[in-house]
This record gives structure tokens, sequence and C-alpha cells, in this order.
């Protein structure tokens, strides 16, 4: 027996040298290392990438056919942005999901607090679907935020502000962003003044601070992109035609071909403004933006 504890004893003291398993953390930033940063929806994806660079891992859990702004996560994305490092929200009521659930309030930033008192109240509207989101209204409060560069340059500072302790060159970095979205606002207020008021039709209720900042008149249906408009919708855009007489429809995303040409038919023309709530098929935020202007640009000369 003697001989067998002798044998055995080694074994005992390499085992309680090993080190223990690594135990589940409150931050999610053990998985790679790097502080780990939640976000709401895309544009606040690219703030915080072009902001914090490879100083920090960015998880957008958004399925990519859904709007973020209706979706609701599982327990599973739930729990991410609870574990999180730091968790970047839209505000506006963009994430109606997270009034339900508990989020640690230390870790979290409102990105658009800076302007709440301009937040733009919508009139109750018609309850419609698209998509796998179900039934859902536009009413309350405008959530597009970013779609005013103005609004938009200032929810990456709220971005860059919180990922300073994480990325000691995230001001200089939100500079350059800061200085590529002041262009583009100054390129669609050049537009707005061109446009001098005239009526403009939008396939959707998304523009509410689009319209605002560069003084576009802008009367929205409730259409998709990918939907061809039948003969009641026609009415009723001809409806509202005769007394707002728009040339033109802003479209979220690029239309089907036969919704273009009825609206041909009856005098209007087609643009699109892509708000790129979610990650795009091709390029990013930024090429998205771009393409938007200059599709303005064309549109409106």
């Amino acid at each position: 027996m003697k001989t067998a504890f002798a044998l055995f004893l080694p074994l005992l003291l390499l085992a309680a040298c090993k080190p223990a398993p690594e135990a589940s953390q409150t931050s999610t930033s053990t998985k790679s290392g790097k502080p780990q940063v939640y976000v709401a929806n895309y544009p606040l994806k690219y703030f915080a990438e072009r902001i914090g660079g490879d100083a920090i891992e960015v998880k957008f859990p958004a399925p990519g056919d859904e709007d973020p702004v209706f979706w609701q996560p599982d327990d599973a994305a739930v729990a991410g942005f609870q574990n999180a490092d730091l968790i970047l929200m839209n505000g506006a009521t963009y994430s109606k999901w997270a009034e339900k659930v508990t989020l640690p309030q230390s870790k979290l930033v409102d990105t658009s607090v800076a302007f709440k008192a301009q937040f733009i109240e919508i009139k109750a509207d018609a309850t419609h679907s698209h998509g796998p989101g179900g039934e859902h209204s536009h009413s309350g409060t405008a959530f597009t935020t970013w779609i005013d560069f103005q609004q938009a340059i200032q929810q990456a500072e709220a971005v860059s502000k919180a990922l300073t302790k994480f990325a000691p060159y995230a001001e200089k970095n939100f500079a350059a962003l800061k200085g590529e979205l002041e262009a583009l606002d100054a390129r669609l207020l050049a537009v707005g003044k061109r446009l001098a008021n005239a009526p403009l039709v939008a396939s959707h209720p998304v523009y509410h601070y689009f319209a605002r900042r560069y003084a576009l008149n802008v009367r929205p249906v409730l259409w998709e992109p990918e939907t061809v408009p039948d003969d009641k919708a026609m009415e009723e855009l001809k409806g509202i035609l005769t007394m707002h007489p728009a040339k033109w429809m802003i479209w979220e995303g690029d239309p089907a071909k036969d919704s273009v040409a009825k609206l041909e038919a009856i005098g209007v023309k087609s643009v699109t403004f892509d708000p790129c709530g979610n990650v795009p098929g091709g390029g990013d935020f930024m090429a998205v933006m771009k393409a938007n202007v200059e599709a303005f640009e064309k549109a409106f000369p």
C-alpha cells in the first residue's frame, strides 16, 4: 500500500499544479482577447469599426434579412448584449426589444441623446408588414436618425467618446469619419436648395430627419422595393398626387422594374436613397451613402 501511494502522490501533485479551466466571465472579452462591443444597427457597427479599428470586436447579431428596428432578439442575443463590454444603442425608440429586458446601464451608450430634444414624433399610421418581422407600425418617434448626416456625426462622436478607453486612436479615426460625413452633408444641402421645396413622395415613412435636414418636401406611402404596387396602391398614390404633385419617388432600395414602369406611366420617376440600417449586399455604409448622394445629385442637377 505504501508503494502504491508513493506512485500515486506525484500524479496528485501534477494535477494540483495544472491551471483550472477558465471560468465564464461577466464580460465577453475573453473570447477573442478584445473588448466586445454590441450594437443595435449597422450604422453603429460601421462607426464602431471605423473608430475602434482592431482594438475592439464589434457584434451585430440581427439577421441580414430583417430590419433591425423591428428585430426581436432571442435569449442568446440578449445575453450577448448583457455580457458585452460596451453596448451602443441608436436611441429614438429604435430597439423596442430593449424596453423588455435589463441591460447594464454602466456599459450602455445612447448615441442619439445629444439631439433628443429634436426628435420627430410621427402620427399613427397603418399597420403593415415586410420581411419576417411581422406586423408593425411606424408611429411614435422617428428612428432613422443617421440619414441626417449632422446627427450621424453626433452619433459617431458618442461612439468615439465611448471607445476612447479601448482605442487610444479613436479621436483621430472619428475626425476622419466626421470629415467624410460633413462632405456628404454639404452636397445634400445643395441638392435641397436646388429642389426648392418641390413635392416628393417616398416609398416608406423613414425619411423624416433626412427631409428636415435637407429641406425636402416629402410625403410617404407604405410600399416595398421588391413588391410591385397593385391597382389599389396606384389609386391611393394618384389621390396623393392631386394634392402633392410629386414627380419623383424616393425608394429605400432599388425598386422592381415593373414598379418603375408603373410610376413612369403616371409621370413619376424613381430615385434610391438606402438608409442602410442593415449590412448592405456590397460595399459598406460610406459606400452606400456616397451612392445615395450621387443618385440625388444626378436626379436633381
